[in-house]
């Protein structure tokens, strides 16, 4: 049985209450982050609209502001302002290397199985749905060898926020590992993985909310066309960026609540 045994419904208060108290910090980490996840996405789509390469090569880049803001988010969590040192998107640092090594033994199956998915399965078409069109050999047969990479991709995700939560270790230069995570939370295992799983999915639902409130007032009602996506992105990248924060508040939460953590104290010892 664990030492400590969370509570769904405190970390979850707890997250989002630090998070809307200290709006004005999340403010100012993320500005920079912010521009740049815009610039990757405005590049993107100037270089090439149509190719799924191109996405996910925009996805892949993108995690690079990501992490340099996540590092600077989790430490203000765990050590307070003064302990962040440099304002997120102005250097890279063997910490932040260090965040990108773990995210990607955290996620990185996830990323390779959903990306050979999208690329075995191809895109819908819609209309072979309609009872009474016959459906394309070729295309059954890339549906048939996509399903088990969607299955595995289920399988990964469920994996990835069981120890995403070691994240904030490594923000904050404590040596850690998907294995201890995975240690560390025994006992702990679904709520972990449910009070991540409803943080990201309700940043998902907010931020499409906000790119469709967005894109109808500015081309609905404003009549913008050209400028309508890029303030569409800038308002969605923006909420997209307060859901993350959010998301990271829990791993710290999750964090300093399993371990009892206090910068310079010891680890707990696993059996």
């Amino acid at each position: 049985m664990p030492v400590v045994k969370l509570s769904f419904s405190a970390v979850l208060a707890e997250s989002f209450g630090f998070f809307f108290a200290n709006l004005r910090p999340f403010f100012h980490l993320v500005t920079i982050p912010w521009i740049i996840s815009l610039a990757i996405r405005l590049i993107g789509n100037a270089l090439n609209q149509e190719s799924i390469y191109a996405v996910l090569a925009e996805k892949a880049l993108d995690v690079v502001p990501t992490v340099m803001f996540m590092v600077a988010w989790q430490r203000f969590v765990l050590l307070g302002p003064n302990r962040v040192e440099r304002l997120p998107g102005l250097g890279w640092s063997p910490r932040e290397t260090a965040y990108l090594v773990h995210l990607i033994k955290v996620g990185g199956i996830t990323f390779v199985l959903i990306t050979a998915f999208i690329l075995t399965a191809g895109a819908v078409d819609y209309g072979m749905l309609k009872s009474g069109v016959a459906l394309d050999p070729e295309v059954a047969q890339r549906q048939a060898l996509a399903a088990p990479l969607g299955a595995g991709f289920m399988v990964s995700v469920l994996l990835a926020l069981r120890v995403s939560w070691g994240l904030a270790a490594t923000a904050v230069d404590v040596p850690f590992s998907p294995r201890l995570s995975w240690t560390h939370g025994r006992g702990n295992g679904w709520t972990i993985i449910g009070v991540l799983f409803l943080t990201f999915f309700a940043s998902a639902i907010a931020t499409t909310l906000a790119t469709f409130v967005t894109l109808g007032v500015m081309s609905g009602v404003l009549g913008a066309q050209e400028a309508a996506a890029v303030v569409t992105w800038t308002v969605a990248l923006l909420v997209s960026y307060a859901g993350a924060a959010v998301a990271a508040t829990v791993q710290a939460v999750i964090f300093r609540t399993l371990l009892a953590w206090r910068e310079g104290a010891a680890l707990p010892t696993t059996t």
